[in-house]
């Protein structure tokens, strides 16, 4: 090596003398044993280091281990030296049976000034007496350092020739002839290892929960590196990390001492335990997968990829705390108050060995009984033995124990076998200890006490191993003075003589000749084997505790299936199918057909051969692919005996019927069978009594012959082996490999039957089972569900073997055999000319199986099939059409427990057999239970196809014959899930054309192919037919136009728009219900300045217009009195707002509707550019006013950035009057501005308002918040100078934390309790309500509002909050879903894992904020601020919280009527994206299901079970619009707005004739018109205060999981399809008419099944129902519910108190009438669980139609002072008939009127018996009644005087009476009730 620069001199060591010089001939002289004398490196150094010693460990290629002690020293290095250094200097080399030693110098130049080299003695031995070593290398040293007059070369000379004992035990003194003495002591057992005190330090330096992941990481195989400055300790910890492993032995890479040079084999792939230097650390940190353990720091790192399997507990937990009481004898006493004087600390020596016996006891109870599982493949010539890993793993009951498991699949424990596994050796201490010791270990677990003495004693045992002579520590060796290595030396070390050495070697060579050969006689015993296996903890069965009786049932049925009671076994199946989850059933099963067999019982007739097959198959389908519990091993020789003849000569075997479990295909399984089998039958080969038996072995056969163990045999055979002649040996392996052969043969005959499958041209051969493609035969890991290329090359992953020939299974299964049989073959030593004949066997066997198996499958076919249930036909709607018909499959139980019979009780009516049926509109599942102990229920679940969420295939055995079947798993956004498994007779392309249906219907690539679209489209000449889509322009292109060119010419808008008015009048029949033309009346003389800022309306616009008037939005609008179209009553500019008509053409913004409200000041021409600020153009309209604080709530999309520049950013440099601004930003501050000008109370006001404290109790405590406002103002004068200088007001802004808080302190009392302090500093007080307060609120979201600046005078404030987003709404409904339906049973049952994973979903949390959000609005709202809401796009959660806070507001939107209003006007007008939410078509697919609306129905429903009298609507009709608006079966909920429903000319369309006569449209019909015959839809408790605002509770623990998420009725399918839900009439129904007596008959009523509110109504229902049906029987026609029901309230208001305002009835029991807040308990949550569907049963028995059974209740009246909208004759003051001029555009029309005082209303219906009221004229608000004067279409035949005017606030109503008589008359009385007022 060349020469480095002085001081760094880094060299190459380098062997100065070896002795011998030639190497011996047992012993090879290790290579490069240079570079592990200084394993850092050779360096010079500066002064001189005391000597040190170490001893370094190499393996060689025959893992046998040298130990090179190495002794350094250090010597100067000579200045004139140039180049190499002479190799002066001494050493030698020995190997008696020790390595010879070599002294090492480094070559490198030396410095001018002095410099010390290293120079090494080493010693290599094979043998390891450290101590010996540092002795011998010490008195070299010392006699060269000494000067001491002795012959080195006659010390090394001894020390190469001196004799070592071998014997165990044994003891010898030395000396190396310089007046030494040293004594050397063997152990007693050569395998025990010797540790000194290497354990006890390890412990010391790491502590026990790092010495114990070190522990596993060795046993399963992970790579650990050492590091401490100390080379002794590295070599230490590594000794005592292998003892304690014994009795493993560690096969892998061993370097305790790594030379530097060498670091590169720390990124070797295989696992090792290394040392290095401390200084290597940088080195270390880069390896990713190596666990670190830092001696000197103590710590031990593991990396994040490494995962350590812990032991299996109990016993991690033991061992720890046995370790500690070993290693901290005084941790058990630190508490005691009178401890103990003195504590006796074992010495190091001594604890080192109790530690060890600590781990020694792991081992023996981690192993016991290991020798059961051991196989006796061969005895002879050698041993063959292997281990069944699957029968271990199972009998301990740690199959599923990670630890366990890689140490049995570990080198170590594959060692372990082949060296323990052998019955006739020696034994050792572990051998005693697993055998014999493991029950007193077992007895100790809980006594710490007699544990320790166990240790102890077993550490005294180890103890005396290592020194059996404790009393002879005689040494006497000479050491250096202290500090010699400082002296100067008096000369280099000489190199000495090799020929004297040699000389001495030869002389004691020449001595030793004569010698005997020392061999170390070794004493072999047969191995104890010790008691059987036990669990390693008893598990105490819960689940099997009566297994007895079970086991029972199980011998029971087999006894009556042999017998041929069928019956009786058909009866008794279903439990002992649920019996055979349990092992002890699956065995004692085996165990009965055994007994069967050997009755010659086997051959069985159809019917019993069904029954056995299927309790084969069910016993297996729990087998998993290893067979931990023998199960499949016990049944193999039972599938191949029992049969069926099926036709001369042919006969089918149960093999053929059970193939179709995953253990057949498992290579470990096979050959754990086979070597069981062998040995079996090698045993009987030594047990049966040969006549040509040598004589001495006749004497010992008779011993108990049976009784022995395999294992047993063996041992004996292996202690006559020896004296055996050479003939007879020969001929007993022969013998045995014979035996071996046979049983190959054998094999290969089994696996052909169980691998190929009995229809070999269909050949399939499950996807399960596909492993025997490319399952190499050493592989652990059984990969299933994949499948080698080389099988079948045209494989897919749908079709399993579909594609490939039927040769290509033979071929498959061909070379499994192969590959198994070479397997085993070799391993067991069958010769090679059988293995070969044994290749050319397997092709013919298979084959020769193959043609047996057709003629089985050809017989098999022309059995007559099993009787299937018949397919029921599931009911289907007027125009819903079967898409596909009934695919057979069963309907297995998901994850909820009610259905399959769980804790709830109720039958097992899962699993079910039947069909499923794909329609247009559902997927349908109908069939029965397959337990025959449930009964002939029908089973019924269905979904809209709509609903699909997620659709996955899964792979189930069936219930009944448990064979594996492919499967799908359908869940749906309703809250239901359907998982199947394909009937065996449905093959997999009709499988997958379902899911191609499915998918087909559930995307259809337009929204016109939805079921609500092409539902009777015959009727709807409207569309043009899609095959003419092409030619002309169709409705889409021309609306598209439409829109495009709004400006442009009229008459092609005019052309245009024509297709989507309403047909003229002389088309339309009769009226339809849709016809409420009063609604609104907008005035016929349109002044044209106040609709459009440019022109008069055209003639086209003004159809438009009127149909825009006739919108929900429209109607609310005039209502609220939010400013009408008209201006003919001058006070249009009074009014604050207006409606303006900008957007009729949808040209501002597509997604908000045709007419909007905005502030009376702004034209609309500024619309225009105030919306390009605001996202989507959703701009600032008004959508609610206050009746009592006339504040407004306002809507809108969050702000485009551009747009909050000017008007909120708070400019840094004054800037004089920030022209550069936006002009729309301008034109956006001016619209607000607007806004706030119009709220009378602010018009005038200053506007120095601020955000103040309004306590609001209800919604949590006060947390003052450090966050003020403190308002500067630099320049008040100027307004410029105000606006630039904005007091920040940082609000408490409504914050989530985390999961925890939702939306963390209270938003009320943030917002307000916090008021701002004063101008002169005094702090807020929290419960004053002050005045002042912002006229407008802006809530927005936190991100957007950052760097937001409030208005300059604080007429509006920014309330920043942080919504959640759409995304998350879509996955917290995924948890939810999964929460609710969950996919399969949880692992621990009981609600803990559903409320669990319901929290996990958070949806309750949101709700929580969105409830939170609405109340705060409320609270502002009602204090008289206005809210403008604008978060997201404005379509999603503004709508929500606009939605909420307008029904906890107003208590007109709390009614059916209201509630529709809202949703038409918030949800449907404003744009919410129904389809796009929904992903309704192809093109939303990716973007999955967002239940935003869902959301919106649950926080209604949270609130309606707070307020249960507050609502005319019951929960039920939350739940139908919850089903509803994603089933697709209306129209209401398709597309995302009202430009796209005009697009598709769905708008209008509802009106008029067109509609098909049956099917309803919209979802309103429908529920109007099932209102009229049902109550369903209505609330019995509806008693409202007037104008009551609800506020309620929003704590997540106030909020009730939905039932509509959770329940389910299987007897028909989903309540809210009405035609469906009435199920078949039940008998005792029918019987009713005529006896009455049937009546009593009871009903079981099942949860789960039955509709429990059909099956017990509530009161009220019950007794409506009742009158319906006397009054049918006394043949008068029925009255209709409703009116039953006001006259029954009417008569209990009569009866009520007498001021008036009558206590909700005793009908409505409510003991304390004001406590509005519901408690928890309300009437319809009585008896009935939920008024989820009130049926009129008795109806249909009574012979009416069903059609007319089911309704609910509708409500017209427009206002809130109609408590009851009902005919009472009691409030008609006055009645009669006049004519009416209709609204806008519309014909007189003569309607009934009725003039009701009490309620001061003037009502009118259609004709004088309808119920029904039209509309109402509210009394209060008349200002005026004038005679009037006849307009265009008045009757002509009326005198002018009988026409009169009502004039009230919002219009005109013109009437017309009879006569002038009958006029004058009403006059008078419409008068007289005003005076009266």
């Amino acid at each position: 090596m060349g020469p480095h620069l002085a001081g760094s001199g880094e060299g190459q060591g380098q062997i100065l003398q070896r002795f011998p010089e030639k190497d011996w001939e047992d012993n090879p002289f290790p290579q490069g044993i240079e570079l592990f004398c200084q394993p850092s490196g050779w360096q010079l150094c500066p002064e001189r280091n005391p000597p040190t010693f170490f001893v370094a460990v190499l393996t060689d290629i025959n893992s046998e281990r040298h130990y090179c002690a190495c002794l350094t020293f250090w010597e100067p290095v000579e200045p004139t030296q140039e180049g190499p250094c002479a190799r002066d200097a001494a050493a030698r080399e020995e190997e008696a049976d020790e390595g010879g030693s070599g002294a090492l110098s480094p070559s490198a130049p030396g410095p001018p000034d002095q410099l010390f080299a290293p120079k090494t003695l080493v010693l290599v031995s094979r043998l390891d007496h450290v101590e010996v070593f540092r002795n011998s290398l010490g008195l070299i040293y010392t006699i060269h350092v000494e000067g001491l007059n002795v012959g080195l070369e006659n010390v090394v000379g001894n020390l190469l020739t001196c004799l070592i004992p071998l014997a165990g035990g044994s003891q010898r003194t030395i000396s190396l002839g310089a007046g030494d003495r040293q004594v050397i002591q063997t152990p007693l057992t050569d395998s025990l290892p010797i540790s000194r005190c290497s354990v006890a330090l390890l412990f010391r330096q790491l502590g026990i929960t790092n010495v114990l992941s070190l522990f596993c990481a060795a046993l399963t195989e992970h790579k650990v590196l050492f590091l401490s400055r100390s080379y002794q300790r590295l070599s230490d910890a590594c000794r005592g990390l292998l003892a304690l492993l014994f009795p493993l032995r560690y096969s892998f890479t061993y370097v305790p001492i790594l030379p530097a040079q060498l670091l590169e084999v720390l990124s070797t792939p295989t696992p090792f335990i290394i040392g290095v230097n401390a200084a290597f650390q940088a080195e270390a940190q880069e390896l990713l997968d190596v666990i670190v353990a830092d001696l000197d720091g103590g710590t031990v790192t593991v990396p994040e990829c490494v995962h350590i399997p812990p032991l299996p507990e109990p016993l991690q937990s033991q061992t720890h705390s046995i370790l500690s009481m070993v290693l901290d004898p005084e941790l058990e006493l630190a508490d005691l108050a009178f401890p103990p004087p003195t504590m006796s600390i074992s010495s190091l020596k001594m604890q080192d060995k109790e530690l060890r016996a600590v781990f020694l006891r792991l081992f023996a109870q981690l192993l016991q009984g290991y020798r059961w599982c051991l196989h006796m493949v061969r005895i002879h010539p050698e041993p063959v033995i292997r281990f069944h890993k699957a029968a271990f793993l199972g009998q301990r009951g740690l199959v599923e124990d990670d630890f366990l498991m890689k140490v049995l699949e570990g080198m170590a424990f594959a060692g372990f076998v082949s060296e323990r596994g052998v019955p006739y050796r020696p034994t050792d201490l572990f051998d005693e200890l697993v055998a014999h010791e493991v029950a007193r270990m077992r007895a100790d677990e809980n006594h710490p006490q007699r544990v320790l003495r166990h240790v102890k004693e077993l550490a005294e045992q180890l103890y005396k191993n290592e020194n059996p002579y404790p009393a002879v520590a005689m040494h006497k060796v000479q050491r250096p003075g202290e500090a010699s290595h400082l002296r100067r030396a008096p000369r280099p070390f000489p190199r000495l003589d090799e020929g004297m050495v040699q000389w001495i070697v030869d002389q004691a060579a020449a001595k030793m000749q004569g010698a005997p050969p020392a061999v170390k006689a070794e004493k072999r015993t047969t191995v104890p084997s010790g008691p059987p296996m036990t669990a390693i903890v008893e598990r105490s069965g819960g689940l099997h505790g009566n297994s007895a009786r079970r086991l029972e049932v199980v011998r029971n049925c087999i006894s009556y299936v042999f017998e041929g009671k069928m019956l009786e076994a058909k009866k008794l199946l279903p439990a002992v199918l649920r019996a055979l989850k349990g092992r002890a059933a699956r065995r004692c099963l085996a165990q009965e057909l055994h007994l069967h067999v050997q009755q010659n019982r086997a051959v069985l007739d159809h019917q019993q051969f069904d029954f056995v097959v299927r309790m084969m198959n069910c016993c297996l389908q729990d087998c998993t692919s290893l067979d931990e519990h023998g199960i499949a091993a016990a049944l193999l020789p039972l599938v191949t005996a029992f049969c069926r003849k099926l036709s001369p000569g042919v006969t089918q075997f149960a093999y053929s019927c059970v193939q179709e479990h995953v253990v057949w295909s498992t290579p470990q399984f096979w050959e754990a069978m086979f070597y069981g089998d062998v040995q079996t039958h090698i045993r009987a080969l030594y047990l049966e009594p040969a006549e040509d038996q040598d004589p001495f072995s006749v004497g010992e056969a008779p011993l108990q012959g049976d009784e022995r163990s395999a294992l047993d045999v063996a041992s004996e055979q292996r202690r006559l082996w020896p004296t055996l002649s050479r003939e007879k040996q020969q001929e007993l392996v022969q013998k045995e490999e014979s035996t071996v052969f046979s049983q190959a043969i054998h094999y290969a005959n089994r696996m052909s039957y169980l691998l190929l499958p009995l229809d070999s041209s269909k050949s399939r051969l499950l996807r399960e089972r596909a492993g025997l493609g490319e399952l190499e035969s050493a592989s652990n890991s059984l990969v299933t569900n994949s499948m080698a290329g080389s099988v079948a090359e045209s494989y897919d992953t749908e079709s399993g073997f579909e594609d490939a020939e039927a040769g290509d299974v033979a071929g498959a299964v061909v070379r499994f055999i192969n590959r198994f049989v070479d397997k085993v073959c070799t391993e067991s030593g069958v010769t090679s000319d059988h293995l070969k004949g044994l290749h050319v066997m397997v092709p013919d066997i298979v084959q020769m199986h193959i043609e047996t198996l057709e003629a089985v499958h050809r017989e098999s076919k022309r059995l007559p099939p099993i009787q299937k249930p018949k397919l029921l036909r599931p009911r289907l709607l007027p125009g819903e059409e079967c898409v596909l018909d009934g695919l057979r499959v069963y309907l297995l139980p998901d994850g909820r427990e009610e259905g399959a019979g769980g804790p709830g009780g109720g039958p097992a009516l899962l699993p079910a057999e039947g069909a499923v049926f794909l329609t247009t509109y559902r997927v349908i599942f109908t069939g029965m239970p397959t337990d025959p102990l449930v009964g002939e229920q029908v089973v019924v679940r269905s979904f809209p196809v709509a609903a699909l969420t997620k659709e996955k295939r899964i792979s189930v055995q069936t219930p009944v014959d448990q064979l594996l079947q492919d499967g799908l798993q359908l869940r749906s956004c309703t809250f239901q899930l359907l998982k199947m498994a394909f009937d065996e007779e449905v093959g997999s392309d009709s499988a997958e054309l379902f899911r191609k249906q499915l998918h087909k219907l559930r995307y259809p690539p337009d929204i016109r192919g939805t079921f609500a679209l092409t539902l009777g489209s015959a009727h709807t000449p409207g569309r043009p037919p899609r095959a003419t889509k092409d030619k002309g322009p169709s409705f889409r292109t021309l609306s598209r136009n439409l829109v495009k060119n709004a400006k442009k010419t009229i008459g092609r808008q005019y052309v245009t728009r024509k297709k989507y008015n309403p047909p003229s009048w002389e088309h339309r029949g009769q009226p339809s219900p849709e016809d409420q033309e009063d609604e609104i009346s907008v005035s016929e003389e349109l002044e044209p300045s106040t609709l459009t800022p440019s022109s008069a309306l055209k003639p086209s616009d003004r159809m438009t217009m009127s149909s825009l008037v006739e919108r929900a939005c429209c109607r609310d609008y005039q209502r609220l009195g939010l400013g009408t179209l008209s201006s003919s009553l001058s006070r249009a500019k009074s009014e604050p707002f207006r409606i303006s008509p900008v957007n009729r053409m949808y040209a501002i913004c597509r997604s908000y509707p045709g007419l909007l409200i905005v502030p009376q000041s702004i034209q609309d021409n500024a619309l225009q550019r105030v919306s390009r600020c605001y996202r989507q153009n959703r701009f600032p309209v008004v959508c609610w006013r206050s009746g009592r604080s006339k504040a407004v709530l306002l809507r809108s999309g969050g702000l485009h950035g551009k747009g909050v520049v000017g008007l909120f950013k708070a400019q840094n440099a004054p800037s004089p009057g920030q022209s550069q601004a936006d002009s729309s930003s301008l034109e956006q501050e001016k619209y607000l501005q607007a806004v706030v000008s119009s709220m009378p109370r602010y018009a005038d006001a200053s506007g120095r308002n601020t955000l103040s404290g309004f306590s609001s109790a209800h919604m949590g405590s006060h947390v003052p918040s450090p966050r003020a406002r403190v308002t500067t103002l630099s320049n008040p004068m100027a307004a410029s100078a105000s606006r630039r200088t904005a007091p920040r007001g940082k609000w408490g802004s409504v914050r989530a934390s985390g999961r925890s808080g939702g939306l963390s302190t209270d938003v009320g009392s943030r917002l307000a309790g916090v008021g701002p302090p004063q101008a002169n500093g005094a702090p807020p007080d929290p419960g004053f309500l002050r005045p002042q307060r912002a006229a407008l609120y802006i809530i927005g979201d936190k991100a957007q509002l950052k760097g937001v600046r409030p208005d300059p005078l604080q007429q509006w404030e920014l309330v920043p909050i942080e919504v959640f987003e759409a995304r998350q709404v879509k996955a917290s409904f995924k948890k939810l879903l999964k929460a609710c339906v969950p996919g399969c049973p949880a692992t621990e049952p009981g609600p803990a894992s559903f409320l669990r994973s319901l929290e996990d979903s958070e949806w309750l949390i949101q709700i929580h904020k969105l409830l939170q959000v609405s109340v705060l609005v409320v609270e502002l709202l009602d204090s008289g601020s206005s809210v403008l809401v604008s978060l997201e796009d404005g379509w999603d959660i503004t709508t929500q919280v606009v939605s909420l806070v307008q029904l906890l507001s107003d208590p007109f939107y709390r009614t059916l009527e209201g509630f529709r209003l809202l949703v038409e006007k918030e949800w449907l007008s404003f744009g919410h994206r129904f389809s796009h939410r929904g992903a309704h078509t192809l093109a939303g697919q990716s973007s999955g299901f967002t239940p935003v609306f869902l959301q919106f129905l649950d926080c209604v429903h949270q609130i309606h079970l707070q307020f249960p009298m507050e609502f005319e609507f019951s929960p039920f009709y939350l739940k139908f619009l919850g089903y509803h608006h994603v089933s697709r079966r209306f129209r209401t909920f398709l597309l995302d707005s009202d430009y796209e429903r005009i697009e598709l000319g769905l708008l209008y369309e509802e009106k008029g004739e067109r509609r098909a006569p049956q099917a309803c449209r919209s979802v309103w019909e429908y529920v109007e018109r099932l209102s009229k015959r049902t109550p369903v839809f209505y609330n019995y408790m509806y008693a409202p205060e007037d104008a009551e605002v609800l506020r309620p509770y929003s704590n997540v623990s106030n909020l009730k999981v939905w039932d509509f998420y959770t329940e389910e009725t299987l007897a028909e399918g989903p309540p809210y399809d009405w035609e469906l839900a009435q199920g078949p009439p039940e008998p005792p129904e029918e019987e009713r008419p005529d006896g009455g007596a049937p009546q009593s008959r009871r009903r079981v009523v099942w949860p789960c099944y039955d509709s429990r509110p059909r099956a017990q109504p509530d009161a009220i229902s019950r007794l409506l129902e009742e009158m319906q049906r006397l009054e049918t029987e006394l043949g008068r026609p029925p009255e209709r519910w409703k009116d039953a029901w006001d006259r029954v309230k009417a008569a209990q208001r009569l009866e009520g108190r007498p001021d008036g305002r009558g206590t909700p009835s005793s009908l409505l029991v409510s003991s304390v009438p004001h406590h509005r807040r519901s408690l928890g308990v309300y009437l319809q949550e009585g008896p009935v669980g939920s008024t989820l569907s009130l049926s009129l049963d008795s109806d249909q028995s009574s012979g009416s139609t069903a059609s007319s059974s089911r309704q609910a209740a509708r409500r017209s009246t427009s206002t809130l002072y109609s408590q009851f909208q009902t005919a009472e004759s009691e409030n008609r003051s006055y009645e009669g008939t006049l004519y009416k001029k209709g609204a806008f555009m519309k014909p007189w029309k003569a309607r009934w009127f009725v003039l009701d005082k009490t309620k001061h209303q003037l009502r009118y219906y259609d004709h004088r018996v309808d119920t029904e009221c039209k509309g109402v004229i509210d009394l209060a608000e008349v200002e005026a009644v004038a005679p009037g004067a006849p307009t265009m279409g008045a009757p002509k035949t009326v005198d002018e005087k009988a026409f009169f005017d009502v004039k009230t606030t919002r219009r005109v109503y013109n009437f017309c009476a009879q006569d002038v008589p009958s006029a004058q008359q009403w006059v008078d009385q419409i008068q007289s009730c005003l005076s009266d007022a």
